[in-house]
């Protein structure tokens, strides 16, 4: 099941809240892409997905601002090769 995800571009973030824990996925901005560099699913809420869904809220928010991504953080490194409809976007 996906969980809500939020961007807080001010802070260069995406959030989600399951059960009042926060998870959230860091990234900054170089030229035209959007890196990925911490992606952080405290234990309480792991194996739920939500470090993917964080993700994959990266990726369609960089396909719609016209950003390449670079998966800095090893979590997001290993998504994308789960993921190969999004390697297109891989910058």
């Amino acid at each position: 099941m996906a969980v809500s995800v939020r961007h807080v571009p001010d802070q260069q973030r995406f959030l989600t809240e399951v059960d009042e824990v926060q998870a959230l996925l860091e990234y900054h901005l170089n030229g035209d892409q959007l890196v990925i560099t911490h992606t952080l699913v405290p234990d309480a809420i792991g194996g739920r997905g939500i470090a993917g869904d964080l993700v994959r809220a990266a990726f369609e928010y960089a396909r719609v601002a016209g950003y390449k991504v670079r998966p800095a953080c090893s979590y997001a490194a290993a998504w994308i090769q789960r993921h190969p409809e999004y390697t297109e976007q891989l910058g």
